[in-house]
């Protein structure tokens, strides 16, 4: 019952979230079940006749959009995008969000920074009042695992951080990212301070990005049974 009403949700933000969307528009499409579901719905407006182009944040986003009829584009052919429409792994206060739970999180964050505006779209469940409950993805390049590992280990102790620091894995094999990247998920249980969080892992050469998007998002649509509440930062 529960897994029912998360997907009502879902598909009230993702439809919500279409309200956004003008003619002409270049768009950001984002990752996970419920951008997923916007990209399905903005397929049928498409098809009804929308003029729109999409920059999809992942390969398989990509594969959505193709199959809903979306026409796509790249950050090389419009390096600057009227609208983002993502999702989030959690949504704290501000609107500070952990994303990468799909593994897409690079793309997702040169996709928003490139764009105008981002909409998050999320059920109710995204919501917390601290972050890092959800274990925060942390890309990384595959040279010298063990060498970032420990120095995000000793970046996180020096904020009062700990916990386990899991590589992600796929089936029997490790996890890559669309990028040819690792994956390793902090499971750091609370993060009371995400924008010291964020500048101690920038500055770690073996990482190649986070999943707290910080300052990224102009609103976000909670999905809830009987329709949507708009947040803003």
């Amino acid at each position: 019952m529960k897994q029912a009403g998360n997907e009502a949700q879902r598909l009230n933000a993702a439809g919500a979230a279409l309200e956004a969307v003008r003619p002409g528009m270049k768009l950001g499409l984002g990752s996970g079940r419920t951008a997923e579901a916007f990209v399905s719905l903005l397929g049928e407006r498409v098809r009804a006749g929308l003029a729109v182009a999409g920059v999809p944040s992942s390969e398989r986003t990509a594969s959505l959009a193709v199959a809903a009829g979306i026409p796509l584009i790249s950050l090389d052919d419009e390096p600057k995008l009227d609208l983002t429409v993502d999702g989030a792994d959690e949504i704290g206060p501000g609107l500070a969000l952990v994303k990468g739970g799909g593994g897409a999180l690079l793309r997702e964050k040169i996709v928003a920074a490139a764009s105008a505006r981002m909409i998050v779209v999320a059920d109710t469940g995204k919501l917390v009042d601290t972050l890092g409950a959800f274990p925060l993805p942390i890309e990384v390049v595959p040279f010298g695992l063990a060498a970032t590992r420990a120095a995000i280990t000793a970046a996180a102790a020096r904020l009062g951080l700990s916990g386990s620091l899991v590589l992600r894995r796929q089936g029997e094999g490790i996890f890559v990212t669309d990028g040819g990247h690792h994956i390793v998920d902090a499971s750091f249980g609370r993060i009371p301070d995400p924008a010291a969080l964020s500048a101690s892992l920038d500055v770690i050469p073996g990482v190649v990005e986070h999943g707290l998007f910080l300052g990224f998002a102009s609103a976000a649509i909670i999905g809830r049974d009987d329709g949507v509440e708009w947040l803003s930062p």
